[in-house]
């Protein structure tokens, strides 16, 4: 029952954050989208095969790790996360908006708003870690499809 409540919550909060998401976030996830993005971030989030943040998502993009780099749309100052989307085709790294900064946060496993998520598949090496990686390897494979669509 908490369950339901709390993906209505999301949803509302997708109408609720669209006048504050920034003009250059694009591609902006649907609502469909994003609740796959959001319920994809949580699943990678428990294999701890996520990066958080704008200072670690960097690194990685530079060490040249491969994966899907989920950006908030509602940041601000935007100069915080203008320059990710460009490091993104950089490196070839497909990228989506979510409008939310909170649902984003939440999702990574954090009580903090967080203004963008790196989901790096394939990043932890370990036995039990392999069986919750193939939880979201699939809803993971198909965002990435359709992020690429966008």
């Amino acid at each position: 029952m908490a369950k339901e409540g709390k993906e209505s919550k999301t949803q509302d909060n997708y109408d609720a954050r669209m006048p504050a998401v920034i003009e250059f976030a694009k591609p902006l996830a649907s609502k469909k989208l994003n609740k796959k993005v959001l319920k994809t971030v949580k699943k990678a989030s428990k294999a701890k095969n996520v990066k958080r943040g704008v200072r670690e998502v960097v690194k990685a993009l530079r060490k040249g790790d491969k994966g899907l780099v989920v950006i908030a749309g509602d940041i601000f100052p935007y100069d915080v996360i203008s320059h990710l989307p460009v490091l993104c085709e950089d490196h070839s790294v497909p990228y989506v908006f979510v409008p939310s900064k909170q649902d984003l946060g939440s999702a990574g496993a954090t009580k903090r708003p967080t203004s963008v998520v790196f989901i790096v598949p394939g990043s932890n090496k370990k036995k039990d870690g392999k069986s919750k990686e193939e939880e979201y390897k699939e809803a993971f494979n198909e965002i990435v499809k359709e992020v690429e669509a966008l």
